[in-house]
This record gives C-alpha cells, sequence and structure tokens, in this order.
C-alpha cells in the first residue's frame, strides 16, 4: 500500500540542500526537490498536450461554435459591439480572445486560437498535479496531470479539438480548486469568474469552493470572514466589470434571461436523454481508469483513499454544469473530466496493483481517440467549403450575406461580412440540434430578434441569402416572414449541396 497521503492543509517538508565542489572552490546550491519535479514534468506534459490536439491543427474549423466566433471577431474587429450588433448566447472572454488573437497573428486561419487551447489545457494538467502532489505524492501528481491530457480528448473529435468554450473554460475551473485548496480565496474568486465569463456553467465551481471554504472555517477567526470578502469580491467584481463595459441590461439578457426557450428540453426529452447517455457512456469508456476506481471507493464509503468531501462536490457540481439546458452536446462534459481524473487517481492509490492496467487503458483509448479525430469524416466542412466558395464568386468583398442555416463558418470561409447579427436561424426559430424540430418557429425566436432582425435587413438588404436549411424545421417554407423576403426581393441563382442561393432583384441592374 502507498504511504499515508498528506491532508489538503498540510505543508510540504522540508527540503534537502546539497553541497558540491566545482571550480575554484565550494559553490553552493539549493537543489529542492520539487523543482526538479516540476521542471521533469512540465515538458513532458507540454509534449503530451500538442499531441493529443495535433489533429486540431489539421482543419479550417472543427465546428459551429469556431465558426461563430471567428466571424464574431472579425466583426467585432471591424466596428460591431457586443450584445447589440454583434451578438451571442455566451459570455465575452472567448470573443474577446478570439478578437485579440486574430490582431496579432490575422484572421485567416484558426491556429492561434488552437494553439492558446493547447496551452490552456497544459495548464489546467499542471494545476491538476500540483493539486494530487499535495494532497498525495508526486506519481499521483503526474498521474493527474497526464490523464488528464489523455482523457481531455475522450468525446467526439469535434467537441475535444475545438478551439471552443468548453475547453478554455476548465483551466479557470481547475485553477478556482486549486486556489481554494491553498486558502487563496481572492483567486479562487477570480477564477470562478473567469470560469462563468467563459462560458455560464463554469460558475458551477464556486460550489466547491464554498464548501472548501466552509470547511475550513476556525470559528471565532475573525480571519473567516475576511476570506468570505476576499471570494465573494474576486467572483462579483470581473463580473460586475463586464457587465458595465458591455452594458448591463445586454449583458444580462444575452448571457442570462434571454434563452429561457433555448435552455429548455421541452418535446424532445427522449432526444436530449439519448444523446447525454451516449455521450456519457463515451466518456465513461475512455475515463474507465478513473471511473472504475472512483466508483468503487464510493460503493465503499471508506477514507482510507482519502477522497475528500470536496472532490465529490466539485464532482457533482461538474455534472450539474453538464445537464443545464438539457441539450447535453459533448462539449457540455468537458468539465467533468478534471474532478473525475482527480478522484479517480485518489481512488487508485488504494489499489496500488492496477496502477499498469489503468495505465495501459487510458494511453490506447486517448490513442483510439486521436486516431478518430485524424480520420473524422468532412461532410459537413466539405460543404461549408462548396458553400463558401459559390458565395465568393457571386459576391463581392463589399457585399453583404445572410447565410440561413446553422453553419456561421461559411461566413468566415467565404471572407463575407453577414448581413445581420444573427448568425445562425437558431436564434431567429429557436432551432436547436440538441432537441430535433421540438419548439421551432417564429414564435419561438430569442425575444425581440425579429424585429431588430427586419430593422437591419430593411436598413441595408443582404446582395445574397443562402437558404442552408436543407429540410430542416426552420426552411423558409415554415418561416413565414423570412418567405415574403424572398418572395418579393430575391430569386434563386444557384443549388449548392442542397444550399439554394438567392441573388437580390435590385442589385447590380438584375
Amino acid at each position: 500500500m502507498p504511504s499515508a497521503p498528506k491532508t489538503t492543509s498540510s505543508a510540504p517538508a522540508a527540503l534537502p540542500v546539497r553541497y558540491e565542489e566545482g571550480g575554484g572552490g565550494a559553490r553552493r546550491r539549493w537543489l529542492r526537490s520539487q523543482d526538479r519535479y516540476w521542471l521533469r514534468l512540465t515538458p513532458a506534459l507540454a509534449v503530451l498536450a500538442a499531441l493529443v490536439r495535433l489533429p486540431s491543427f489539421l482543419r479550417p474549423v472543427w465546428n459551429p461554435d469556431e465558426g461563430y466566433l471567428a466571424v464574431q471577431a472579425r466583426m467585432l474587429a471591424h466596428g460591431g459591439v457586443l450584445y447589440d450588433t454583434v451578438v451571442d448566447r455566451k459570455p465575452p472572454l472567448l470573443p474577446w480572445l478570439y478578437e485579440g488573437l486574430f490582431a496579432v497573428f490575422g484572421d485567416q486561419s484558426l491556429w492561434p486560437p488552437r494553439a492558446a487551447a493547447v496551452v490552456a489545457q497544459l495548464a489546467a494538467a499542471l494545476l491538476l498535479a500540483s493539486v494530487a502532489r499535495r494532497r498525495w505524492d508526486d506519481r499521483a501528481g503526474v498521474a493527474a496531470g497526464a490523464g488528464f491530457l489523455l482523457l481531455s480528448i475522450g468525446l467526439a473529435p469535434e467537441d475535444t479539438q475545438a478551439a471552443s468554450f468548453g475547453v478554455f473554460m476548465v483551466p479557470w475551473t481547475v485553477l478556482a480548486f486549486w486556489a481554494a485548496d491553498r486558502r487563496r480565496w481572492g483567486l479562487a474568486g477570480l477564477a470562478v469568474a473567469g470560469a462563468a465569463l467563459t462560458k455560464q456553467t463554469g460558475g458551477a465551481v464556486l460550489l466547491p469552493v464554498l464548501w472548501m471554504l466552509w470547511s475550513a472555517r476556525r470559528s471565532p477567526d475573525p480571519r473567516t470572514w475576511t476570506a468570505v470578502v476576499r471570494l465573494l469580491a474576486g467572483c462579483a467584481l470581473p463580473v460586475a466589470a463586464v457587465a458595465v463595459l458591455t452594458g448591463p441590461s445586454r449583458f444580462v439578457f444575452w448571457t442570462v434571461t434571454g434563452s429561457g426557450s433555448y435552455a429548455s428540453a421541452s418535446g424532445a426529452w427522449g432526444v436530449a436523454l439519448g444523446r447525454g447517455l451516449g455521450n456519457a457512456g463515451i466518456l465513461a469508456a475512455a475515463g474507465a481508469a478513473f471511473v472504475v476506481p472512483a466508483v468503487l471507493a464510493a460503493a465503499r464509503g471508506t477514507r482510507a483513499e482519502r477522497l475528500t468531501a470536496d472532490l465529490w462536490v466539485w464532482l457533482g457540481a461538474s455534472a450539474l454544469g453538464v445537464v443545464f439546458g438539457f441539450q447535453f452536446y459533448g462539449h457540455y462534459f468537458l468539465q467533468l473530466i478534471p474532478p473525475l481524473v482527480l478522484t479517480g487517481v485518489g481512488a487508485l492509490r488504494a489499489v496500488p496493483r492496477w496502477w499498469p492496467a489503468a495505465t495501459a487503458w487510458t494511453v490506447l483509448a486517448s490513442a483510439a481517440f486521436a486516431v478518430w479525430g485524424l480520420t473524422a469524416p468532412r461532410t459537413e466542412l466539405d460543404h461549408a467549403d462548396a458553400v463558401a466558395a459559390a458565395v465568393r464568386a457571386r459576391t463581392g468583398p463589399g457585399d453583404t450575406v445572410l447565410v440561413w442555416g446553422m453553419h456561421p463558418e461559411q461566413y468566415w470561409l467565404s471572407g463575407r461580412a453577414p448581413a445581420s447579427r444573427y448568425l445562425t436561424a437558431g436564434f431567429l426559430t429557436n432551432f436547436s440540434g440538441g432537441r430535433g424540430g421540438a419548439r421551432v418557429g417564429e414564435q419561438y425566436a430569442v425575444p425581440g430578434a425579429w424585429r431588430a432582425f427586419t430593422a437591419e435587413v430593411a436598413l441595408r438588404p443582404a446582395d445574397l441569402i443562402v437558404d442552408d436549411s436543407r429540410g430542416a424545421p426552420y426552411a423558409p417554407t415554415l418561416t413565414p416572414t423570412l418567405q415574403r423576403m424572398l418572395d418579393t426581393g430575391y430569386r434563386p441563382v444557384d443549388t449548392v449541396g442542397g444550399a439554394i442561393l438567392y441573388a437580390r432583384v435590385t442589385a447590380r441592374g438584375q
């Protein structure tokens, strides 16, 4: 059995000092064990992070979220106003990051945000390694860091290889737990805010942080209240600052109150649950080396593995984040991975004979998912490329385009500006692939969206409209306002893979 692990509040042991002779006399060198540890582990994890995310660099876009972020960044760079002329249901940190990276490296490729995603995943791995080493030992730190990176691609590649919200949210959640583990409550609060401002469900990490603060209380120590103030200030001030910067009412509407219809599985519970069970099964199989020991530890109900309550609270809070919104896309499950890995590593320490099998399973599973990423079909990407080429052929650089579909990457690939702030038909019909055809139609649109849409297209009509609905329940024939617009001002000029291109009748003398 391994030696007894450290508690979460234990201080590092005294570090060895070694004296060496060299050169012309005695030289004193402080060789600290943790320095050697991190000097070896950090480059190894960096290489592993790059390897597991290698497939991400081999495609122009992986999913519509990447396309949406790329188009948003371009619109912001050209004077767009977030939550006004550029809208999304997500918080602003990642659009701003894309905008900044594009400003420095150009906006013709997504390699800058994908390189940033490698750094983000490496940061999460190092923080997890630090938590595991502090609680247990060096071996646990290596297992937690490497295990996280290997399992981080343990879902469909479009969910794990894209430089999207979940990937960038995860390091903030790990930082929040790491800081709370060290009683750095101000930093923990800032990290919670960072997670929530990257993706709303990242705020779920506040639950384990609050649990750790409550567990660390020392009544009537006045420093307890100081810690509470630091934590709450760290959480609230960044969010308040962003709200003021973007407009409080707009910020609240687009990140909280304006998505009531979207964050519902009404009428599509079977589809949602099927997707949720499928993605949960994929992740459970990929992470079996962590899931099985954690489940057995929970079933035994013992404290031999030193799986403290904060780990279970973190795992449970992350599960709530997955459930929120009832969409159950694969990338929702990414926030489960850090607490799952940490809990599994802690449980594995009680069964050291399992380490070789657990290591082999995790490495082989990660290799299989990497191969999946390298060989995944390009059907939708090929379609988007074909549509983008047709758009370029029928428009000029200064023309605007309206893509009536769910693939905003067509704007980015074609290099044409959107005619509307609504980059997908989902805002105007409430369509989501997570629900199929349930609750789809103009009456389910984001409140006020049709009024804003008709006003902006009346002010500057789109030079080209692409109907990319391809039989979906938001087709123009099922959307009367859009159908009237097509009937009165446009005519079909081309068809590409089921997408119909409409040119404006009054444009260029047509």
